[in-house]
């Protein structure tokens, strides 16, 4: 198919309205979480029962293997917190297992060849997973349902298995290298020959039981979220952990929390933006936002000087960001959704296992994919970031939630790794700045700047776009496909100071990504 024949076909997606709202990378994981809303589950309620169900319709993405963050907007309180659920090495973790063995770049992180790539396939790259206690820390401070309901739903998909359909079967065979290596993720993933299962002629419903994971959830349903960290499932995934070679310890789990902190907050033309901080990219955003200034001013949709001063910045501040946080960009399957109530609450969740399946391990007694933290860590001894014992990395996460009038207006965040920032700095930018509404932010042409070579410019742009930021900084015109996306995979829900109406929205490339409505 010729280019100019590619470029005539125009992908749309229509938003979700109602009063309340969850808008998600997978569709069902957006209806459990929107009925919980009509079950009278406040936002808080609906983003967990969502994060506790969407390990089981696209297990590549997150899972209770995994490690997030969370930007939450308490109605009641009138402010905005930030969960930290992030990952942690293991406390007898020996650096010296991560052996360098060549320059690299050998993985997305574009870090140093390392020995059986152990920092990023396997058991040795697993960090010590937090999601379980983030959204057990979100629903106890900040919902109003009980644990073991807001898990029903996930147990019920857990205990079914997973869909299978054609966006799934890519992802098996983009991941298919890694789960073959460890017999519970072939088995439960793969064919007996290795192959990627496939649906019949008439595509007939298939689902592909995930392990023991269902019956992991039921025992997480009925025991309660330090099930997986003190009880006798925390015992199954330590010994199965430690069976594979890994350093983590039942002690490991038996200490880990998840903590409800300040967000990073800055004051942006009229408002309040509300960020994850600390170790993840919310500094890079205000950076990068600070140091475009005025410039991305205006109204209606972006033009060439908006374009050029978020480039320039976005450029200096991943600039910044490389050099003296020691951390470097990378591709990741992490997964962003978001929920808002009529009450005012808003949540902007990103989790992650961190690559297309994690660790690529499925913990044979439990079920759980793993993720595998342990790259977000630079194995270059002597850096910021290095690996060590007992210790986070940096990260890409950004989830936000921007006030105007000391009330919630909109939440976003995305997944997509180094991309992340770029993406929710210009959706962000185009609503503040331009006054567009979510629905046309979303269906404008973008580019990412990541710190790391040319700055990719969507071909859709105007022509005059693309000639102002070539004169400014070196570039290449890209697509945007469904698969893989060219882009970052964002979701945003806007609220309407006037209506209270709430309109989600999702990544217009996307093919699973949708909201429901309550």
């Amino acid at each position: 198919m010729s280019e100019s024949l590619t470029r005539q076909v125009r992908i749309t997606k229509q938003a979700v309205r109602g009063k309340g709202v969850v808008v998600a990378q997978n569709c069902r994981a957006a209806e459990v979480g929107a009925a919980v809303l009509r079950r009278g589950g406040n936002a808080i309620d609906a983003a967990v029962a969502t994060g506790m169900a969407i390990g089981a319709v696209e297990p590549w993405m997150s899972g209770i293997g995994g490690v997030g963050f969370m930007t939450i907007w308490s109605a009641k309180e009138g402010r905005a917190w930030t969960i930290d659920y992030g990952p942690v090495s293991a406390a007898k973790l020996d650096p010296a297992v991560y052996k360098i063995v060549g320059p690299g770049p050998a993985n997305p992180f574009a870090w140093p060849d390392i020995l059986e790539q152990r920092n990023e396939v396997g058991y040795h790259s697993i960090a010590v997973p937090g999601m379980v206690a983030g959204l057990a820390k979100a629903l106890e401070r900040f919902g109003t349902m009980k644990w073991k309901d807001v898990l029903a739903p996930g147990v019920e998909l857990a205990q079914r298995g997973m869909q299978l359909d054609w966006y799934m079967q890519v992802m098996l065979a983009q991941g298919a290298r890694n789960l073959s290596k460890f017999p519970a993720s072939r088995a439960a993933y793969l064919c007996d020959d290795g192959r990627v299962p496939m649906t019949d002629w008439q595509a007939n419903t298939r689902y592909l039981k995930l392990g023991n994971l269902g019956e992991t959830m039921r025992r997480l349903a009925e025991g309660g979220p330090r099930e997986f960290y003190e009880g006798s499932l925390a015992r199954d995934i330590a010994a199965d952990l430690q069976a594979g070679g890994s350093a983590i310890s039942y002690d490991d789990l038996r200490t880990y929390e998840a903590r409800v902190v300040d967000p990073l907050q800055f004051e942006h033309n009229g408002v309040t933006v509300n960020v994850a901080g600390g170790l993840t990219a919310g500094p890079t955003l205000r950076r990068a936002i600070e140091l475009a200034g005025s410039a991305t001013k205006g109204k209606g949709a972006p033009d060439a000087a908006f374009f050029t001063a978020f480039a320039e910045g976005m450029h200096k501040a991943y600039d910044e960001r490389l050099k003296t946080l020691g951390d470097k960009p990378t591709d990741t399957c992490t997964t962003h959704f978001c929920a808002a109530d009529s009450e005012g609450n808003m949540v902007a969740l990103t989790q992650t296992l961190m690559s297309l399946f994690g660790s690529g391990v499925m913990l044979p007694k439990t079920g759980i994919t793993m993720n595998n933290g342990m790259l977000w860590f630079d194995p270059e001894p002597g850096k910021p970031n290095s690996i060590a014992p007992a210790k986070k990395p940096l990260c890409n996460i950004c989830p936000v939630v921007v006030a105007r009038d000391g009330k919630a207006w909109f939440c976003i965040g995305a997944s997509g790794g180094r991309r992340i920032v770029p993406a929710v700095a210009q959706l962000a930018l185009m609503q503040i700045d331009r006054g567009m509404d979510v629905e046309a932010a979303f269906h404008q042409p973008r580019i990412d700047v990541s710190g790391v070579g040319p700055i990719r410019v969507n071909r859709d742009l105007p022509e005059a776009v693309k000639k102002a930021i070539a004169a400014k900084l070196p570039m290449v015109e890209v697509d945007n496909p469904i698969s893989p996306l060219g882009f970052a995979n964002p979701s945003c829900i806007v609220r309407d100071p006037k209506t209270g109406e709430l309109t989600g929205m999702n990544e217009v490339m996307s093919p699973w990504a949708g909201g429901a409505a309550q």
